[in-house]
C-alpha cells in the first residue's frame, strides 16, 4: 500500500502555491493523498507567521495531532513555512511530536529531508537557499478542478517595514529567469488553464537583467502567450509602482483590470513609523494614475489598525484616505507585533478595546463602499470566467469578473473554465448575483483541458 500524506495549508496564495509544490514533490515519492490527517502516513503544516493569531492556530492543530500519533506511532509530522523558518529547533521543543522543521526556501529538499527522517527523529532545516529556488524539474500537483493557475516569479523581500517578518522568514529577494516563467505559463495555457496569476512577496520588483527585461515588460511577455485569457499578479508595493507597469497593464489585453495595492495607513506620519517607503500623497498618485490609464480597475488593499503611535488623527486619515479612494475589498486587522522586527520593540499605549474599536469602525466604512460599489454594477454586463459551484448553492454556479468580483448564477450546461456574459441583476457586499445573457455551452470561450494536467 502507497504511503498517505496530508498537507494543512495557512496564509496566502504564496503559501497554497507552497503547498502546491509540497504535494507535487511527496507524490513523486508515491505518497497518495489522504482524506484526512489521522489517515495519513506523513502530515506536513504549511505555516504562516505575519500574525501572532495565524501562529497559534499552528500549536493548537499540533496539539490535536496528538492523539493521531498515538493512534499511528509512526506518522512523520513536518512543519514547514515561515513558522518553521522563525522558531527552527525551538518549535520542537516546544511541540516534541515535531520530526521536521522545513523552511519556506528548503522546501525543495523535503525528499532529501524525509529520508534523513526515517533514520532519526528531528531534522531542522531553515537555510534560505538561493540556488535551486526555481529548478524546472519539480513537480507541482495542482487541482485540476481550478480555472487559475499560480506561478512564483520572485521570492523574498528587500524591504525594511518596521512590523513585518517577511524579510527575515522568506529571506531576500531572488528572482526567477524570465525564460523559465514563460515556458511554465505557456505549458499551463497548453494544459487548459485560463488564468494565470504570477506570485512573489513583492512582486512588481521582480527582474531579469540578463533578459533586460523588468516587471512591466514580463506582464507584456507573459500576457502575449496565446490562448491565455486573463493575467493577474500578487503582491504589489506601493514604491515601486511604476508608470511603466501601470502603461502595460492597460495595453495587455490578458492583464486583469485589478490590483492589490496595500496602503496600511493612511496617515503619511504613520506611514513613515512603518518604514512604507511612500507617503499618503504618493499613494494616491499611484491610485489616480491606474484610474487614468483604467477606468474600470477594481483596487483592493490591506489595512493595519493600531500601530504603535497611531493617533485618533492618524486613524481618522485612514478612514479619510479609505472614502477618497474607494476600495472594492479590504483586508484589515488590529497591529500584531512579531519577534524582532522594530515595531514589536516600540511602546504600544493605545487600549486594546480601542483597537477593536476602531477595526470595526473601519470596516464597517468599507462595507458599506463595497455595497455602494457592487450596487452600481447592477445592471452591466460583465464576463465572468466560471470557477465552479456556487458555495451558497450547489445547484447554482460561481465565477469571477476580470475585477475579481464574485458573481453567482444559475444556468444549464455550464462547466468550469466557460467564460460568459452575465447581466447583474443584485449586490451585497461580498459577492453579486447575475444571469446569462444569451449563454450557449456550446459557445462558452473555453479551452480544452489535458487530462494528465493535475500533476505539471
Amino acid at each position: 500500500m502507497n504511503r498517505r500524506y496530508w498537507i494543512e495549508t495557512w496564509g496566502c496564495q504564496m503559501n497554497e502555491h507552497d503547498s502546491e509544490k509540497l504535494s507535487g514533490a511527496l507524490e513523486g515519492l508515491g505518497y497518495e493523498r489522504a482524506g484526512g490527517p489521522a489517515d495519513a502516513d506523513l502530515v506536513l503544516l504549511n505555516t504562516c507567521s505575519i500574525r501572532e493569531k495565524a501562529e497559534e492556530k499552528v500549536y493548537q492543530y499540533l496539539a490535536r495531532l496528538r492523539a493521531a500519533r498515538r493512534e499511528n506511532p509512526s506518522m512523520i509530522i513536518g512543519v514547514a513555512g515561515c513558522v518553521a523558518q522563525m522558531s527552527g529547533a525551538s518549535l520542537r521543543d516546544r511541540e516534541p511530536i515535531v520530526d521536521l522543521v522545513l523552511g519556506p526556501r528548503a522546501a525543495g529538499r523535503l525528499p532529501e529531508l524525509l529520508a534523513r527522517v526515517t533514520e532519526r527523529r528531528g531534522i531542522v532545516d531553515t537555510t534560505l537557499y538561493q540556488d535551486g529556488l526555481f529548478r524546472s524539474d519539480r513537480p507541482v500537483r495542482r487541482d485540476p478542478r481550478r480555472v487559475k493557475a499560480w506561478v512564483t516569479v520572485m521570492e523574498g523581500c528587500n524591504k525594511s517595514c518596521a512590523y513585518c517578518i517577511v524579510p527575515t522568514t522568506r529571506g531576500r529577494e531572488v528572482y526567477r529567469p524570465l525564460d523559465g516563467i514563460l515556458a511554465e505559463c505557456a505549458d499551463l495555457v497548453a494544459d487548459g488553464f485560463a488564468e494565470i496569476e504570477l506570485l512573489g512577496q513583492n512582486v512588481n520588483a521582480w527582474r531579469d537583467r540578463e533578459a533586460g527585461e523588468w516587471f512591466d515588460g514580463l506582464l507584456r511577455r507573459v500576457g502575449s502567450i496565446p490562448g491565455l485569457r486573463r493575467l493577474r499578479f500578487t503582491t504589489s508595493h506601493p514604491a515601486q509602482f511604476t508608470d511603466r507597469i501601470i502603461e502595460a497593464m492597460a495595453e495587455t489585453p490578458a492583464v486583469c483590470h485589478a490590483l492589490h495595492l496595500p496602503v496600511q495607513s493612511g496617515s503619511s506620519r504613520v506611514l513613515a513609523r512603518m518604514r512604507r517607503g511612500y507617503d499618503r500623497a504618493r499613494y494616491l498618485d499611484r491610485v489616480q494614475r491606474l484610474r487614468e490609464a483604467m477606468p474600470d480597475i477594481a483596487l483592493s488593499t490591506d489595512v493595519i489598525v493600531g500601530f504603535p503611535g497611531e493617533t485618533e488623527d492618524d486613524f481618522r486619515e485612514t478612514l479619510t484616505l479609505v472614502e477618497e479612494v474607494g476600495f472594492d475589498q479590504m483586508f484589515s486587522f488590529i497591529y500584531s507585533p512579531r519577534p524582532g522586527t522594530p515595531a514589536a520593540m516600540v511602546r504600544d499605549d493605545l487600549p486594546a478595546e480601542r483597537k477593536t474599536a476602531r477595526l470595526m469602525e473601519l470596516q464597517q466604512l468599507q462595507r458599506r463602499i463595497q455595497l455602494e460599489r457592487n450596487r452600481a454594477r447592477v445592471g452591466r454586463v460583465v464576463r465572468v470566467l466560471v470557477e465552479g459551484p456556487s458555495r451558497r448553492d450547489a445547484e447554482e454556479w460561481a465565477g469571477r469578473t476580470p475585477g475579481n468580483q464574485v458573481v453567482n448564477f444559475a444556468a444549464e450546461g455550464v462547466r468550469a473554465g466557460d467564460e460568459i456574459a452575465v447581466r447583474i441583476t443584485a449586490a451585497g457586499p461580498n459577492s453579486l448575483r447575475g444571469e446569462p445573457v444569451e449563454f450557449d455551452g456550446a459557445r462558452a470561450d473555453r479551452a480544452p483541458r489535458r487530462a494528465d494536467s493535475a500533476a505539471s
